[in-house]
């Protein structure tokens, strides 16, 4: 894969996530429970949704990344059931990367076994927030393989922000205003007022999962499984972190 176009594309992916990220409009709550909620607005990228997912877990950023990041043999298969594995196709620098990831039959196996290729962005921010930002990709290591339905990841990811703590002399800080642009001042004085172990997941999926399923089975899905993937991942922390 030509380093140069990978380079572009998984920024203005990027980009187009963080611009998910800071626009409240537009989405519907579509689940909502025990500390995590799951909305949805009508995707731009394909003929379905775009899902947003939000709550707040005990540990640190980095303890939450660790468990989630895009690695081979890394701790996300150990303990997500929605992931049978995953592999590095291409490690293109420290921070990008083109994956494939194989999830297992669903619904009940309305939904059979899919696997997707992925061109994946790390990024970390000032604040302190780390993300990832991925679309599909075509790779000639990467053929369609027998026994999965290949699926279309369109621009999705996560942030794993740190959580504003009680805010000093009454000022108050808001994640979203930092990342356009704050002062390293007001960085490292938000910084000091983070509570330290605790952080707040924001997921966004936008899957074309493919083949012949009844939209009513789609619908449901991501909403289920995402609402499922937070207390699940909070269970992984505790027992690789704490």
């Amino acid at each position: 894969m030509d380093v140069s176009w990978a380079t572009q594309e998984s920024e203005a992916v990027a980009e187009k996530v963080l611009r998910y990220r800071r626009d409240e409009s537009g989405w519907k709550k579509c689940r909502e429970g025990n500390g995590v909620s799951v909305s949805w607005r009508p995707s731009e990228e394909f003929p379905g949704n775009l899902y947003r997912g939000e709550g707040i877990l005990c540990g640190t950023p980095a303890e939450v990344w660790d468990c989630i990041k895009p690695v081979a043999g890394g701790l996300r298969e150990k303990w997500d059931d929605n992931v049978t594995s995953f592999e590095i196709v291409q490690s293109i620098t420290d921070m990008l990367c083109v994956s494939r990831t194989s999830t297992p039959s669903a619904a009940m196996k309305l939904i059979s076994p899919r696997d997707f290729v992925d061109l994946v962005l790390v990024k970390k921010y000032e604040d302190g927030t780390i993300s990832s930002n991925a679309t599909h990709v075509e790779h000639p290591s990467c053929p369609p393989k027998p026994g999965f339905v290949r699926g279309f990841n369109h621009p999705c990811g996560c942030f794993c922000e740190p959580l504003p703590g009680k805010p000093w002399h009454g000022r108050s800080f808001n994640l979203a205003d930092l990342r356009k642009g704050p002062s390293k001042t007001a960085i490292n004085s938000h910084k000091e007022q983070l509570e330290p172990n605790k952080t707040n997941l924001v997921t966004f999926f936008q899957t074309d999962l493919s083949g012949y399923l009844p939209q009513s089975v789609v619908d449901s899905f991501f909403p289920r499984s995402m609402a499922e993937f937070y207390p699940n991942l909070q269970k992984a922390v505790r027992k690789f972190h704490h």
